[in-house]
């Protein structure tokens, strides 16, 4: 069940915060039934992470509120591209040209505004993590900036590695940081660094984080 002190405390932790940017707070609800995040609604969250389209839209249609932003948080399936535009708000995690365009072309013309996206970004190097290198960011960037029908607002990344605690993981984030600065620098308009999850969001807070994905300290562990 969502946890609504969990949530009070956690909007206490960015008031800080929030005096220098605008942070807000995805409630990653995947596994979750339409019950929980109704309950999380009626607590005043308004943001919500799905990684799996065909679940996600049951929900939203139980749901059935139009006040509620829905994110899509999940890998990125050729033959979901036209649900996944139609039917969220967000997409984090284009790791692609294609999956862009196609994003685009679904987008362009149907009378919404554009999508807006985050690239995810494989700043650990690590192997079978997805995500485009830091060295091809900028070329993909450059391609993604053109089209219609998408707006590219930030970056995010996969999660950070189990390995090396707490110094390992502040690296994480503060590559992506870095990778977002040098985008700013190099005359992009980018706003949205979308990373941190339950277990180590302070971390992403320091590091520069406006989009935070917390799903167990808000909903608990999820049996699948």
């Amino acid at each position: 069940m969502f946890d609504v002190s969990s949530w009070q405390q956690i909007q206490a932790s960015l008031v800080p915060f929030r005096r220098h940017r605008e942070i807000r707070v995805i409630a990653v609800s995947k596994g979750q039934g339409a019950a929980q995040i109704c309950a999380a609604a009626e607590a005043g969250v308004r943001l919500f992470g799905e990684s799996y389209v065909q679940e996600a839209l049951g929900k939203q249609a139980q749901v059935g509120r139009a006040d509620l932003e829905w994110h899509f948080i999940g890998r990125i399936q050729r033959n979901k591209t036209r649900l996944i535009a139609s039917h969220f708000h967000w997409v984090h995690g284009v790791t692609e040209e294609g999956q862009a365009r196609r994003l685009s072309e679904v987008r362009t013309g149907d009378g919404r505004p554009p999508l807006p996206i985050c690239l995810q970004v494989n700043v650990s190097g690590e192997a079978g993590k997805g995500g485009v290198s830091p060295a091809q960011l900028p070329d993909l960037v450059e391609a993604v900036v053109q089209m219609p029908g998408v707006t590219l607002r930030g970056l995010t990344a996969p999660p950070a590695p189990l390995r090396g605690g707490e110094a390992a993981t502040r690296h994480h984030f503060a590559a992506l940081r870095q990778q977002l600065e040098s985008l700013r620098a190099a005359g992009h308009v980018l706003d949205t660094l979308s990373m941190g999850m339950s277990g180590d969001y302070p971390l992403a807070l320091e590091e520069g984080a406006t989009l935070l994905r917390l799903g167990t300290i808000l909903f608990g562990r999820r049996e699948n």
